[in-house]
């Protein structure tokens, strides 16, 4: 059997999945928060950029299943050993994409080392040339076939295979609508086709339609291929882009949890209370936002290195030692990004404590902190996501350039800034190492992009005054 292994930000981003299925369940039985949510989703882009986020966080998700795999029985005794290495559930699902390590760098559906080497021959010769991959294009050697004819030919399998799965897809979905519409099959699939249903399905179908086609491509590539190259060690770059994945979520969400009870409470108190709260709290952020952020995370982020160097016996791998530096640097860019936040909550209090209906409560004798619980909060939420959906795509950024700069996560942990980190020597060698930089460039790309526009889409779906117009 094998043995769970709960790190804590495993923790965290599992709670936080609950919390947000908790709030999709809550949000049906509330019109003001059903219909903006709806109105969301019925875009074509921002309904795109669900799902492509949606991939991103099931693969983050899988990666955060870990276990420890049990060692062979040397038949020494009963008890049963595991091995030293955390692996996680899209670790097994990548299957040869973790094992399968070649010797040092080979460029994207090479079948040859990317720089010679010196072969010695069986006549004791030497000859300077590209020795051949122990894994990438190995299929093809006493086939026949040529790479390129290979690569075709398993391309047009996944075409095939998108559009048989792109069909039922789209078979099924048009039946549970006809059904709950109370019309046929066939006049909800024009319906689609022609995009006159409510719901963007067509869209949604295509999307989901692409995602498919990435995913049989890499069943049938990435398996026998290098489709991204490997890096200096023979590591599989799609591998480590997937895995990376994880790192970027977590940076853009569990900083988010940090900061928003400091940001919510602070800037509400700020501006409702007024007087001498309001000059401390303006006097706090104030004094924070006077620090710069790299200095004050690089210190903590050295202190906590030192701490895990002094005391090794409180974390047994080298993932929890990783995972507690994770994990402390979303607490520190927390602690140092909830200022602007802070003072949107703080100016728009301010301005709900003049109006009538809240003038009204604090005459009826009404307690402040039904005030603020009833009246204020909800009414300033909707700042409050579009801030937080904002900012995601600037906390992912940031990972990477923490990473970049020797501060971020830790050098063990897959990350985009780390392969960022390690690809400036790489662009500065001969011939040039290109590809790792451009995975880390494509994945994170994707995945604030789509955030972006699905911000876009939240921000005006909420934002009363955009609504208006």
């Amino acid at each position: 059997m094998i043995k769970p292994v709960l790190l804590w930000t495993d923790t965290l981003i599992f709670l936080l999945t609950l919390l947000v299925l908790a709030f999709a369940f809550y949000a049906r039985s509330k019109p003001h928060l059903r219909e903006p949510w709806a109105r969301v989703v019925q875009g074509r882009i921002a309904a795109a950029c669900s799902m492509v986020l949606l991939a991103f966080v099931l693969t983050g998700l899988l990666d955060s299943m870990h276990f420890r795999a049990p060692l062979k029985d040397a038949g020494n005794g009963t008890d049963t050993h595991y091995a030293v290495e955390v692996l996680s559930v899209l670790d097994v699902l990548a299957g040869p994409l973790r094992t399968q390590e070649e010797k040092t760098y080979s460029a994207p559906f090479a079948t040859h080392l990317y720089a010679r080497e010196t072969i010695e021959q069986d006549d004791g010769s030497t000859l300077r040339a590209y020795p051949a991959l122990r894994y990438g294009g190995s299929h093809l050697q006493g086939s026949g076939l040529d790479r390129s004819q290979d690569i075709l030919q398993r391309s047009l399998q996944a075409v095939a295979e998108t559009i048989l799965i792109g069909a039922l897809l789209l078979l099924l979905t048009a039946a549970l609508l006809a059904r709950r519409g109370g019309t046929t099959t066939a006049v909800m699939l024009r319906k689609i086709a022609s995009g006159q249903t409510q719901m963007p399905w067509r869209t949604i179908l295509a999307t989901l339609s692409l995602l498919v086609l990435c995913i049989l491509l890499a069943m049938h590539l990435a398996t026998v291929y290098h489709v991204l190259g490997t890096d200096k060690v023979g590591k599989d770059v799609f591998y480590l882009s997937l895995k990376s994945i994880r790192t970027g979520l977590l940076i853009g969400t569990l900083t988010t949890l940090v900061m928003l009870p400091f940001a919510i409470f602070m800037g509400i108190i700020a501006g409702y209370a007024r007087g001498w709260i309001d000059d401390v709290v303006q006097y706090i952020y104030t004094t924070l936002n006077s620090i710069p952020h790299v200095l004050l995370i690089a210190a903590a982020i050295l202190m906590l290195q030192v701490y895990i160097n002094n005391h090794p016996e409180l974390f047994e791998t080298t993932v929890e030692r990783a995972d507690i530096r994770l994990l402390f640097l979303c607490i520190i860019l927390g602690v140092t990004s909830w200022t602007g936040l802070c003072r949107l909550l703080r100016g728009e209090s301010m301005k709900l404590r003049e109006s009538e209906y809240i003038q009204a409560a604090v005459s009826f004798g009404v307690s402040h902190a039904r005030i603020i619980t009833r009246h204020i909060l909800p009414n300033v939420m909707h700042i409050v996501l579009i801030t937080v959906v904002l900012d995601f795509s600037g906390l992912v950024l940031a990972e990477a350039v923490l990473s970049y700069v020797g501060v971020g996560v830790d050098p063990t942990m897959n990350s985009w800034g780390n392969m960022i980190n390690g690809a400036r020597l790489e662009m500065a060698r001969e011939p040039v190492v290109w590809w790792s930089l451009l995975s880390a460039f494509l994945f994170m790309f994707t995945l604030v992009l789509a955030a972006n526009l699905f911000s876009d889409a939240v921000r005006d779906a909420f934002d009363p005054r955009t609504r208006a117009r």
